[in-house]
C-alpha cells in the first residue's frame, strides 16, 4: 500500500511539473489579452465606435512597425528622440525611463557584443559557480548581473576582477535557459567539467 501511494505521488509530482510550462505560456497569453482587452475597452469607452476603434488600433499597429523598421534601418528614430527629450525634462521618471531603456537595450541590441556575453563567477563563495550576464566593463573590472533561479529577472549585481572570471560560450538566450529551467536545461557539460 506504502508502494502505491509513493508511485501515485510520483506520477502526480511529473504531470504537474510538464504541466508548469504550459500554465506559464497561458499565464502569459491570458496577461497579454488582458491587456489589449483593456487597451481596446478604454478607446471604445472614448468612441463608442467600433470601426473608430479598429482604426486607432490598425494606424498604432503600423506606427509601432515605421518605428521599429526605421530603428533597424537607421538606429534612431526621431518620435523616440522627441519622447527622449520630454521625459529627459521631468525628474524622477528621466532617471526611470534611462535604467529601463539601458537594461532593454542590453538584453535586445544586437551590435553590442558585451549585452551578449555571459561568464562564469564564484559566487556566493568560492568553488560555487554561477552564470553571470556581463553588463558593463572599465579596463579589468566587470559589472556582472548575477540572475536567480528559476526567476531571472531578480538577483545581484556585483563589480569583479577580470581574473576571477572565466568566459562561457552560452549566449544570453541559453544563460537564461539554465537559470529557469534551475539546471536541468544545460547543455555546456564540457564547460562545467573545466571549472576549477
Amino acid at each position: 500500500m506504502n508502494e502505491l501511494v509513493k508511485k501515485l505521488l510520483n506520477y502526480f509530482l511529473i504531470g504537474v511539473f510538464s504541466v508548469i510550462p504550459i500554465v506559464i505560456v497561458l499565464q502569459i497569453i491570458l496577461f497579454v489579452k488582458e491587456l489589449v482587452s483593456d487597451l481596446f475597452r478604454v478607446v471604445y469607452a472614448f468612441s463608442d465606435n467600433y470601426l473608430y476603434t479598429g482604426l486607432v488600433f490598425a494606424v498604432s499597429f503600423v506606427l509601432l512597425m515605421w518605428i521599429g523598421s526605421t530603428i533597424v534601418k537607421k538606429g534612431r528614430s526621431w518620435i523616440i528622440n522627441i519622447f527622449d527629450l520630454v521625459i529627459g525634462r521631468i525628474p524622477f521618471l528621466n532617471t526611470i525611463y534611462r535604467v529601463l531603456k539601458k537594461v532593454i537595450n542590453m538584453l535586445s541590441s544586437h551590435e553590442q557584443k558585451m549585452a551578449k556575453e555571459v561568464v562564469y563567477v564564484e559566487y556566493p563563495k568560492d568553488g560555487i559557480w554561477v552564470p553571470a550576464y556581463v553588463t558593463n566593463r572599465f579596463e579589468d573590472k566587470y559589472i556582472l548581473f548575477i540572475p536567480t533561479s528559476p526567476n531571472p529577472t531578480s538577483g545581484f549585481t556585483v563589480i569583479v576582477d577580470k581574473s576571477k572570471l572565466i568566459k562561457s560560450a552560452m549566449d544570453i538566450e541559453e544563460a537564461t535557459s539554465f537559470i529557469v529551467s534551475v539546471g536541468v536545461d544545460y547543455n555546456k557539460a564540457s564547460e562545467a567539467n573545466k571549472l576549477p
